[in-house]
């Protein structure tokens, strides 16, 4: 039977644009999440903040979805870890409009502890059960970034309330489950495996000359890639220390095209962020090989994924990353660091090369591993297409949460444990079993 399902994603839409500051993996999963749903009959509600006063209330987005924008705070954007005040506002938007009869909903879905807020409302108002996924965590985040992390304090006593109160916990990867359960205290029997996913319909193989033609590379260069928001955490650095250290120690030359940024225009570089790695890249030496492109949509990404011969992650901490199973998608093999989703995705020396974080030798020795064994990198990228088809796609991940909705609506959570041994601690992968 179809489900009325409420998504709640309080700062992020389907609509924003990618890469935007506060624009990333969330909007993603909460928009694919949205239209597979749809796909299988079930109606949807996503309710986001309106933070633009020409939005209107109503946009209806797929057969059976709608996006709601809700009137919390200003019309205008606002920094997500500035928004808590404005959740009970939200909260009492969208009781109100259940009170008026716009929406009945069978389970509510809340992504990040701001809409875990609103979602406990709505099962404590009128019973409907809740679902979370917390996309990051604010005692990781507070670990790894320390002072940095700009969400209030009261964030990680908020996710403890949620987590005892949901009735059902996705964890991305078998290291969130594992900070759900030692950080959190997140009961097993609540914890389900369901990670990000892709369409394979939008990414898929290309011919790597035909790619680089169109994006003006040389077929003969060894060329990099880096995907992802220009922030600090995400260790854009490493990658650039170790392409000189890869010249110097190795004497190797390779170019390194790094995607993302505020605008598509690739001379934009007044972020802080982008201006300090512009100036690292200077100062080793390098600068010539480093390309700073600008922002790149999702139906652009494809060239540059097929266009490279190494796709390279090395974030000091990451939930879950969707960019290396985006790679893989497109036959290309990672070179990531071992932290959060990453060790999940990439298996290392079948998929691709794991790395310590912030560990600039290991990185340019894999670099210049995968440099001088071309077989090996083509077993890798063809090992990691099969992987990303085979466990990441948005169908598979819908079919996973809605038998998570259909567990809670039924009031049960299941007296399998979903966090067996294996995908604690350490663990580099899950049986694919754990989830079927």
């Amino acid at each position: 039977m179809s489900m009325r399902i409420a998504l709640i994603s309080e700062y992020t839409s389907p609509l924003d644009i990618m890469d935007s500051c506060d624009c990333g993996g969330q909007n993603v999963y909460v928009g694919q999440l949205a239209l597979r749903l749809g796909e299988m009959g079930h109606t949807v509600d996503i309710f986001t903040r309106r933070d633009d006063m020409t939005l209107p209330e109503i946009v209806v987005w797929g057969h059976g979805i709608r996006i709601i924008h809700v009137p919390a705070g200003p019309a205008r954007p606002v920094r997500k870890e500035d928004l808590l005040p404005d959740m009970d506002e939200f909260g009492r938007y969208v009781q109100f409009w259940i009170r008026q009869g716009r929406g009945s909903y069978d389970v509510v879905h809340a992504n990040c502890f701001m809409s875990g807020l609103v979602a406990r409302q709505l099962r404590e108002k009128w019973s409907i059960p809740f679902v979370v996924t917390f996309h990051a965590l604010g005692a990781v985040r507070s670990l790894y970034q320390g002072a940095c992390d700009g969400f209030p304090k009261e964030r990680n006593l908020i996710e403890s309330e949620i987590v005892a109160d949901a009735d059902a916990i996705l964890a991305k990867c078998p290291q969130d489950a594992n900070d759900l359960s030692v950080l959190y205290g997140a009961s097993p029997r609540k914890l389900r495996l369901v990670p990000d996913g892709f369409d394979p319909k939008q990414l898929f193989p290309m011919d790597k000359i035909a790619a680089r033609r169109i994006l003006d590379i040389a077929e003969s260069e060894f060329m990099m890639l880096h995907v992802g928001r220009i922030v600090p955490r995400k260790g854009v650095a490493t990658v650039i220390e170790a392409l000189a250290r890869l010249r110097d120690q190795y004497n190797v030359v390779a170019r390194l095209l790094i995607v993302g940024g505020e605008s598509e225009n690739d001379d934009i570089s007044q972020t802080p962020e982008m201006g300090r790695l512009k100036a690292l890249a200077d100062v080793h030496g390098v600068s010539d090989k480093v390309t700073f492109v600008g922002r790149r949509r999702l139906n652009q990404l494809r060239l540059y994924y097929s266009a490279a011969d190494l796709f390279i992650t090395t974030p000091w901490h990451e939930p879950f990353d969707i960019t290396p199973v985006e790679a893989m998608a497109c036959g290309t093999p990672v070179l990531g660091a071992a932290v959060g989703g990453i060790k999940y995705t990439v298996q290392h020396m079948v998929t691709g090369y794991l790395v310590p974080p912030r560990n600039t030798a290991a990185v340019a020795f894999y670099m210049n591993h995968a440099i001088r064994n071309t077989e090996e990198r083509r077993f890798l990228g063809e090992q990691a297409l099969v992987r990303a088809r085979t466990m990441f796609t948005w169908t598979r991940v819908a079919a996973l949460v809605e038998s998570v909705y259909r567990d809670v609506i039924d009031h049960v959570v299941g007296d399998r444990i979903a966090v067996p041994a294996v995908c604690v601690g350490n663990a580099t992968d899950t049986p694919m079993s754990f989830l079927s």
